[in-house]
């Protein structure tokens, strides 16, 4: 059906890591499906674009790489100021952290962008235990007062629940172009994902870290895994800073055909990669929101936060297991190794039967 009014970009703003921008999806495809136009998007860091790259529902990305440089020695605020000054259309405000709100409303006041025309997830309250896409879902549905809302309806079909990110034949060949040059070709891959962003702050700190499994509990996993899949090759994923963790883990579990990757796997990449891995088990980190997003078998071990709240989607209903999180535990290190071995065996017996 032809849109009832001319087609007008929304504008999503959210200074979110990772794992919060690829949840911004079903979002972005309700404002599209909505307002008739790709969403432009206003984020800090250096991962969006790539995340979102020929993805349908997003136009322009503007990314900030700070909050806090002094606005004078900062020309990209300026342009993003500038950018924020020339849009006409709905602003969605899914920021939910009180400093990024206080920067956010700093730059929408010193631009004149007026309230009546933005929207704020905060407003939106989530309910006990619902799950951040559904809270952005009711949040999409909603309309600043300076629009007609009757005039950008949506219906059911518009809801997707899961997230989906794109992948093109050059991501695709780029990824086994990586595979074979690692000589990691003609066998199953298994990623694993011991690290997350917050951990050089709690080496720092010297405190421990709730999203932190310790180095042997990894390799009692790797070996369980070699014994059932002696052709596989194992991947210890992360960053650059997550290195000597991983490194702790590949000498303690001393095999031959468990490798690191901390630095030669982009996002584009990094996707493509598990799109076509028989599984994986991370720790609640946006690369586990990734897998998922891209089908890939997929073991969450969660800390302390809820999965109720966080639980990965899979938008082609490929096996999802979480495992802690509140009121269970207080921290992945609660859970057994065990546990994780019986859930991830849970997703071989899915591909044992599949094929």
């Amino acid at each position: 059906m032809p849109s009832p009014t001319p087609p007008i970009a929304p504008l999503l703003i959210r200074f979110g890591r990772l794992g919060d921008m690829l949840l911004q999806e079903p979002l972005l495809h309700l404002l599209h499906r909505r307002y008739g136009a790709p969403c432009k998007i206003l984020t800090r860091g250096l991962w969006t674009a790539s995340l979102y790259a020929a993805h349908p529902d997003v136009g322009e990305i503007r990314q900030l790489r700070s909050r806090h440089a002094p606005l004078a020695l900062s020309p990209e605020r300026w342009r993003a100021i500038a950018a924020l000054r020339r849009h006409e259309g709905p602003v969605y405000v899914s920021e939910d952290t009180n400093r990024s709100l206080m920067h956010i409303d700093w730059l929408l006041r010193f631009a004149g962008v007026p309230r009546a025309r933005c929207v704020f997830v905060n407003d939106i309250f989530g309910g006990t235990g619902e799950h951040w896409v559904d809270q952005l879902l009711r949040f999409g549905q909603t309309t600043p007062t300076a629009f007609d809302a009757a005039a950008y309806p949506w219906c059911e079909d518009d809801l997707r629940t899961s997230p989906q990110l794109h992948l093109d034949a050059d991501d695709r060949a780029d990824a086994e172009a990586w595979v074979r040059q690692r000589g990691f070709a003609g066998a199953p891959l298994v990623l694993l994902q011991p690290g997350n962003w917050k951990m050089l702050k709690w080496v720092r700190r010297r405190a421990p870290d709730p999203k932190f499994w310790p180095p042997e509990r990894w390799v009692e996993l790797l070996r369980a895994m070699r014994a059932d899949m002696p052709s596989a090759h194992l991947l210890l994923c992360g960053s650059p800073p997550e290195l000597p963790v991983l490194q702790a883990i590949q000498c303690e579990a001393r095999s031959a055909k468990v490798e690191i990757a901390a630095g030669d796997l982009p996002i584009r990449r990094l996707l493509a990669v598990m799109a076509r891995a028989h599984s994986m088990v991370s720790v609640d980190s946006g690369p586990a929101h990734m897998a998922a997003a891209v089908g890939c078998p997929l073991v969450t071990l969660y800390g302390h936060y809820s999965p109720r709240r966080w639980s990965r989607r899979s938008p082609c209903a490929s096996p999802s297991v979480d495992l802690g999180g509140a009121p269970q535990t207080n921290a992945v290190s609660d859970i057994a190794a065990a546990t994780v071995i019986d859930a991830w065996r849970s997703l071989y017996l899915v591909h044992a039967r599949a094929a």
